[in-house]
C-alpha cells in the first residue's frame, strides 16, 4: 500500500513515516508539510495534500495534522477518492455524523480514531463495562503543553462510550504540562470504594501498532468508521 503522510515534519508525523517505512507491506510514497522540510525518510516531500495526490499514486492519507487543517484534507481526499486514517481531534459530534453520510452518499472511507494506542482503546472499553456498576464517574486527562483541543478527544470519546451504558453527567478534568505526552485516568466510586482505570502513553510510538493496523484495514470498511474499537474487536 501507498501511503502519503499529512503533517510529516510534526512529531507525530515523523513517527509515523518511519513506522510506515518500517513496516515490509506498505511503501511510505511520500509526505507533506507546509514548510517543505526534508523528511529523514528520504521520501519526497509537498508543501500540500493537492501536490501530493497529483503527482503520485496513493492508497490512503495518513493525517496528523491540526484541528483547522482536517476538514480541507478531508474534502480533498473526498475529491481525488484517496481513503483517510486520521488521528487528529477536535471534530464535533455533528461534524461526524455529517462526515458519515457524506461518505457513505459519495463512496468514500476514511478511520477517524481520537487515540491509536492499544491500551487506550482497552481503557475505555473496560471504562465502558464498568460503569453500569458505579454510582459516580469522572475522567481525568493529562497531555503535552502543546495540545491545541481540551477535553482531548479520547476523554470525550471515553465519555460518550461510557454514556452510551449508563446515562449520568460524567465530568472530564484536562491538564496540559511540559513532561507529559498522553495519559487518562477514569475513576469510578461507590460508597467504601473506588476503581481507576488509567492508560499512559509515555512516548509516541505507542500509537505506531494502532496507525499501521488501521492502514491495513482500510480497505475493508465502509464509509466513515469513529473509534479504532470498531477494528480491533469486530468482524468489519
Amino acid at each position: 500500500m501507498r501511503v502519503v503522510v499529512n503533517g510529516a515534519g510534526g512529531k507525530m508525523g515523523i513517527e509515523v513515516c518511519k513506522a510506515v517505512q518500517n513496516a515490509p507491506d506498505l511503501h511510505l510514497a511520500g509526505g507533506v508539510d507546509p514548510r517543505e522540510r526534508v523528511l529523514q525518510t528520504g521520501a519526497r516531500t509537498f508543501a500540500n495534500l493537492k501536490d501530493a495526490l497529483d503527482a503520485i499514486d496513493v492508497d490512503v492519507v495518513v493525517d496528523f495534522t491540526t484541528p483547522a487543517a482536517v476538514s480541507q484534507s478531508m474534502e480533498t481526499c473526498l475529491q481525488y477518492n484517496v481513503p483517510m486514517v486520521i488521528g487528529t481531534t477536535g471534530f464535533s459530534e455533528e461534524d461526524l455524523k455529517e462526515w458519515q453520510v457524506r461518505a457513505l452518499q459519495e463512496n468514500w472511507k476514511a478511520i477517524i480514531a481520537p487515540n491509536f494506542a492499544i491500551g487506550a482503546v482497552l481503557m475505555m472499553k473496560y471504562a465502558q463495562e464498568a460503569v453500569r456498576f458505579f454510582e459516580h464517574a469522572e475522567i481525568i486527562e493529562y497531555h503535552h503543553a502543546q495540545k491545541l483541543d481540551a477535553p482531548s478527544g479520547t476523554a470525550l470519546r471515553t465519555r460518550k462510550l461510557m454514556q452510551e451504558v449508563h446515562q449520568r453527567e460524567i465530568p472530564i478534568h484536562s491538564v496540559r504540562s511540559p513532561g507529559l505526552v498522553a495519559h487518562q485516568e477514569v475513576i469510578l466510586g461507590l460508597p467504601g470504594q473506588t476503581l481507576t482505570i488509567r492508560h499512559d502513553s509515555n512516548n509516541r510510538e505507542s500509537f505506531m501498532p494502532g496507525v499501521l493496523l488501521a492502514i491495513r484495514q482500510i480497505p475493508r470498511i465502509k464509509g466513515v468508521v469513529v473509534g479504532l474499537e470498531h477494528i480491533l474487536f469486530t468482524d468489519i
